[in-house]
């Protein structure tokens, strides 16, 4: 579906956004990615990867080991510049966004994303964000919102 035919059906600017990030995205850095199957951030990440999207869990608990068969890594300034990361999909407390995104924002040069998922927003961190060029969706997840534009 292209954005001409999504204005036609009524979709919002935010859906727009998530249409193309959902097309474009190639690299997701999920902070808080849990190794729990049980956990929310696992079955997000592990759609994803089902999607073709390369994951790179962020989980200092368990930095060195592996998640869905990718390297964690303690922080985002941790993750090697080559890996591309184009996405950071933040499944944290709302009060940790700021920081999280100071790191992408200095740590990723090839940043186009930031992500908050359901229940997590932070005006101040969007905003900074956004000044920086970036994308920012607030309280919402990949899992439910990338099948509507795939």
């Amino acid at each position: 579906m292209n954005l001409a035919v999504l204005r036609d059906i009524g979709t919002s600017p935010v859906d727009e956004d998530i249409s193309r990030i959902a097309r474009s995205t190639r690299c997701i850095a999920i902070v808080g990615l849990s190794p729990n199957e049980a956990r929310p951030s696992w079955g997000v990440a592990r759609y994803l990867k089902s999607q073709g999207y390369r994951v790179i869990p962020v989980n200092p608990g368990h930095a060195g080991g592996t998640i869905l068969d990718e390297l964690v890594y303690a922080d985002l300034r941790a993750i090697p510049h080559e890996t591309g990361v184009d996405m950071v999909d933040i499944f944290r407390r709302s009060e940790a966004v700021p920081g999280i995104v100071d790191q992408a924002l200095y740590s990723l040069p090839r940043l186009r994303t930031i992500w908050m998922q359901l229940g997590v927003s932070h005006a101040l961190a969007a905003n900074r964000a956004r000044a920086k060029g970036l994308t920012v969706i607030e309280d919402r997840c990949p899992k439910i919102e990338f099948p509507r534009f795939l």
